[in-house]
């Protein structure tokens, strides 16, 4: 198999994440140095059927590591989820003479990569989400960042609203893992946090913990609401209308997704660009990279799709003791 692999191409997938261009860097470069050729796709598996598809050298990834996004782009695909679509993407593989891909993107992505694997084409995929929410790994391409970039804000919304004498409600990104919420929890010193995998939707018990903060003398109330819960304007509304305390919702957004990746983030996506190339020449097909207990590893697509993960209790124990 290994002497079969000549070209590889490399795609990002589904959100971006701080970080993607360290892994494409690393995928371009040890790829040439271990003697194939390297194209990048454009625009994930959209671009793959649009056949935007560009040669890469290694001056072709050089000053990106410390940029944000990713310089392929990314987007969503409906037509890669469907059989024609798939079976389209394999021609347009063998057509431009690619014979694996590594794929950086979520679950979402490894679906389609699982499909080119079982349609002849040599897939790894990477760990890109800031989310956290992918189970075989204890790390995620841009979660050091988003998280980073999270306390952050919230540290300044903290000062303003202690100034105000406000409770604050800010709501971050994960979509429906709390894994962001729960380290600014944690990280900034919220009187409140909510998960999708712990919250009950009893407001009533955090006005209660409002009004009991405050007439012990504090001047603010930070609560950390996860995008998976969501509703912080209308939650703000109602907090305010019942504890009669200025209450404001503030959503960071896309801005978590944004910004120079930390060391963290540029490392980790650069080992595992690395590896990714290295057990795709292994012959290697149908795996995911991940990083477990201080190693980087791989799984089948199969059994890392299945496997689960949530928040871990001590923690979450943690978090309301501190």
């Amino acid at each position: 198999m290994a002497k079969e692999l000549k070209t590889i191409g490399v795609l990002t997938s589904g959100g971006d994440a701080p970080g993607m261009n360290a892994a494409i860097r690393a995928v371009v470069r040890t790829g040439i140095a271990r003697g194939l050729k390297v194209k990048g796709i454009k625009k994930g598996y959209m671009g793959l059927l649009n056949e935007e598809i560009i040669d890469m050298e290694p001056r072709s990834v050089s000053e990106i590591l410390q940029k944000g996004g990713t310089i392929l782009g990314t987007a969503r695909c409906m037509e890669f989820k469907t059989r024609d679509g798939q079976m389209k993407g394999v021609e347009i593989c063998r057509k431009h003479g690619i014979d694996g891909i590594v794929v950086i993107g979520g679950d979402g992505s490894y679906r389609g990569a699982q499909a080119l694997s079982r349609l002849g084409v040599n897939t790894i995929g990477l760990p890109g989400t800031i989310d956290l929410d992918i189970a075989c790994t204890d790390y995620t391409i841009g979660f050091d960042t988003a998280v980073n970039t999270a306390m952050q804000a919230i540290d300044k919304v903290k000062d303003t609203s202690s100034s105000h004498e406000r409770c604050s409600i800010i709501e971050v990104m994960g979509r429906n893992a709390g894994y962001i919420a729960l380290w600014c929890g944690i990280a900034n010193g919220a009187e409140d946090i909510l998960l999708p995998e712990k919250y009950d939707f009893n407001e009533q018990n955090i006005i209660n913990n409002i009004i009991a903060n405050r007439k012990k003398g504090k001047t603010h109330h930070i609560i950390i609401n996860a995008e998976g819960i969501g509703h912080s304007t209308s939650m703000a509304r109602r907090i305010e209308a019942a504890t009669g305390i200025e209450t404001r919702a503030t959503i960071l957004g896309y801005m978590q997704r944004g910004g120079s990746p930390t060391c963290k983030d540029r490392y980790y996506a650069s080992i595992m660009g690395a590896y990714a190339v290295d057990i795709m020449m292994q012959g290697k097909t149908n795996r995911v990279v991940g990083y477990r207990d201080g190693k980087f590893v791989d799984y089948d697509i199969e059994e890392a799709l299945n496997m689960t993960k949530g928040i871990d209790s001590y923690q979450w124990e943690v978090a309301h003791l501190l």
